[in-house]
């Protein structure tokens, strides 16, 4: 990978000298420039290209949020990241739809070196496809289920909205999960572990946050069904509540703590998105492309590679991945097709999820000796895990009869 070149930009120059300083140590890794403004930013934004852009948030005349949003227009390319004090909290909302990543000061090299390496990770997946990274750069919010916002917003404006029922309204739609974790798993909230799930994010977060989120900074949005041809979000969202549900399960049949259920059941729900985002996007192609799949029996991604270079799994990873959600739930939803190609060892997030995937669309083409032909034997046997495909399959028949 070639030099990362990182613009960071901050109105005090003390803190640019601090920056300077520690950063010495990844000199061969990254080329850093130094901005001292919004307005500069831009400047220098428009002479050179920059893979990624550190901003403070509170500075005179043009803010962080304000420079982000712009950014995010002029150079969709360039991961957005802030870097701001715990004093900004209310303030970060103004930039929630523009940022990918929010990092407390002061900040460690390590944290800064973990946030922007694995961004340019996840960025090679979509390297030979330069039509879709601005595409999936550019996005703010994911839409969610109609009914399901309608819930969420009559919930938080009632006298006493509940944070177990709000919690509830989001696990059931993958878009508001995708941001909420997004949200809390960013190093600004100063949280020692990685939250997976999403009663512990919305405890955390607290109903005024969510609130803000939900009616001021509006980053869940109604999906208009009516621009999509050939697409059902219903039918889509169905499937990944069920994967995340037996996913889950089987986690939980397989001894995993708390942590690896949630991730389980949430990298199910979620595991799809990457479709969302091709048929939100580009829904004319996207037509055409589960079209074509469907007429002459191919699987959806493999036509997808084809025709994007990438697939809906990938863009999805690569989503969740900029946003800084836990690599558990990266992991699974990148490789939830071929789980060979995962470098993660024994049982994970990524088994259940794949899992859990094949075995509900064999169960829903009805044909019962093929109902585990999609479950990768290769992946199982290198994890040591053949003998328990039987004990899943039950596990899945039994959800899906309840």
């Amino acid at each position: 990978m070639d030099q990362v070149r990182v613009l960071f930009v901050d109105d005090e120059p003390n803190v640019l000298q601090g920056l300077r300083r520690s950063l010495r140590s990844m000199r061969r890794e990254w080329q850093t420039d130094f901005a001292g403004s919004g307005p500069e930013a831009l400047q220098k934004l428009s002479q050179s290209p920059y893979d990624v852009v550190v901003s403070d948030m509170r500075m005179p005349g043009m803010d962080g949020a304000k420079l982000l949003n712009e950014i995010l227009v002029e150079h969709p390319n360039v991961i957005r990241i802030i870097l701001s004090g715990y004093s900004d909290r209310e303030t970060i909302m103004q930039s929630v739809g523009a940022t990918h990543q929010y990092l407390a000061k002061p900040c460690e090299t390590d944290v800064l070196r973990t946030a922007i390496g694995r961004a340019m990770e996840l960025r090679e997946m979509l390297k030979d496809e330069p039509t879709l990274m601005p595409l999936i750069s550019r996005i703010r919010s994911l839409p969610s289920l109609p009914g399901l916002y309608t819930d969420i917003v009559d919930e938080l404006q009632s006298p006493e909205p509940s944070m177990e029922k709000v919690a509830e309204i989001i696990t059931r739609d993958p878009a508001m999960t995708a941001k909420i974790l997004q949200l809390v798993n960013s190093s600004f909230f100063g949280l020692a572990t990685r939250i997976t799930g999403i009663d512990r994010a919305v405890s955390l977060l607290g109903l005024d946050t969510i609130k803000s989120l939900v009616l001021s900074a509006k980053v869940f949005s109604q999906f208009d069904s009516a621009s999509l041809k050939g697409f059902s979000l219903d039918a889509l969202w169905a499937h990944c509540s069920m994967v995340g549900t037996v996913a889950r399960q089987i986690a939980r049949a397989e001894g995993a703590n708390r942590d690896e259920v949630n991730a389980a059941l949430t990298a199910g729900l979620l595991h799809d998105l990457g479709q969302l985002i091709l048929a939100s996007s580009l829904p004319d192609e996207y037509a055409d492309t589960r079209r074509l799949a469907s007429d002459q029996g191919f699987d959806l991604h493999e036509v997808e590679f084809r025709a994007y270079g990438a697939t809906h799994a990938g863009l999805g990873a690569y989503l969740l991945g900029i946003w800084g959600l836990p690599e558990s739930i990266v992991d699974a939803v990148a490789f939830h097709h071929d789980p060979m190609h995962s470098d993660t060892e024994g049982f994970s997030a990524l088994t259940a999820v794949h899992v859990a995937n094949e075995l509900i669309h064999g169960f829903m083409a009805g044909i019962p000796e093929e109902v585990a032909s999609g479950v990768c034997g290769d992946y199982l046997a290198r994890e040591g895990l053949t003998h328990r495909l039987a004990a899943w399959q039950a596990i899945c028949e039994a959800a899906l009869d309840e």
